[in-house]
C-alpha cells in the first residue's frame, strides 16, 4: 500500500497515511478516462440551441404575389425559408446530449484518475482545512505554500472553504461526494484532507 506524508496548512509534516491499493494504486487505463469524461462533458451541455421553423414565424399566411401573370416564380407565403425573416429549415432543436455509462465504469475511471495523481506524486494530504474566516486570500496562501498553481481541494462538507475557494483563478474546491474524473484530471494537483481520503476509500470499496 502506498504511504504518503500528511501535512498541516503550514506544510509541516504531522504524520503519514496508508492509502488503499484498490483506490489509489490501480492500473491506469486511458480508455476509461475518454469514455467517462466525454459523457461528463456531454451532460454539461445545455442543449437549448433552437431556431424557428416556418410554422413558428409570426406573419401573414397570404401568398407573396398571385400565382400567374407576374413573370416571377410562384411563391407561397413569406415565412418560407428562402425569404428574409422566414423560418429556418432543419435548424437545431433542443436535445439531450447525455449518454449512459455504467456505474462500475465511472467508479473504475475515478480510481484510475486518483491512482495517476498518486503515482505522479501530485497527491497532497493535509490533516484538515479549517479556516479562521471566509477569505480567498487564506486559501491562496495555503496553495502558494504548497507551490500549487492549479489544484483541486477535496474535503468533507466545508462551507467556509467552499466560499473562500469560489474566486480562485485556477484552483477549485469540491466536497468529497462530488469528486469526479473530469475535475481530477483537469487539475495538476489533488489536495485532500485525511477525512476526505477515509470517506472516499469507504465509498469506493464498499
Amino acid at each position: 500500500m502506498p504511504v504518503v506524508d500528511v501535512y498541516n496548512l503550514e506544510r509541516k509534516k504531522v504524520g503519514t497515511v496508508e492509502l488503499n491499493d484498490a483506490v489509489f494504486n490501480v492500473e491506469v487505463r486511458e480508455h476509461l478516462f475518454h469514455e467517462v469524461v466525454r459523457n461528463q462533458r456531454a451532460e454539461r451541455r445545455a442543449g437549448t440551441a433552437k431556431t424557428k421553423e416556418r410554422g413558428e414565424i409570426k406573419g401573414s399566411t397570404a401568398k407573396a404575389w398571385k400565382q400567374k401573370g407576374t413573370g416571377r416564380a410562384r411563391q407561397g407565403n413569406r415565412k418560407a425559408a428562402h425569404f428574409r425573416g422566414g423560418g429556418v429549415s432543419h435548424g437545431p432543436r433542443p436535445r439531450d446530449f447525455s449518454g449512459k455509462v455504467n456505474r462500475k465504469t465511472v467508479q473504475a475511471a475515478l480510481m484510475a484518475a486518483l491512482s495517476r495523481r498518486q503515482q505522479e506524486g501530485c497527491l497532497v494530504v493535509v490533516d484538515s482545512f479549517a479556516l479562521t474566516e471566509i477569505k480567498t486570500s487564506q486559501v491562496a496562501s495555503v496553495l502558494s505554500t504548497f507551490e500549487v498553481s492549479k489544484g483541486l481541494i477535496v474535503d468533507v462538507k466545508n462551507e467556509a472553504l467552499a466560499k473562500s475557494a469560489n474566486n480562485l483563478a485556477n484552483s477549485n474546491y469540491l466536497a468529497v461526494d462530488g469528486l469526479n474524473v473530469y475535475d481530477v484530471l483537469r487539475h495538476e494537483t489533488l489536495m485532500m484532507t485525511q477525512e476526505a481520503v477515509q470517506q472516499l476509500e469507504g465509498r469506493l470499496t464498499r
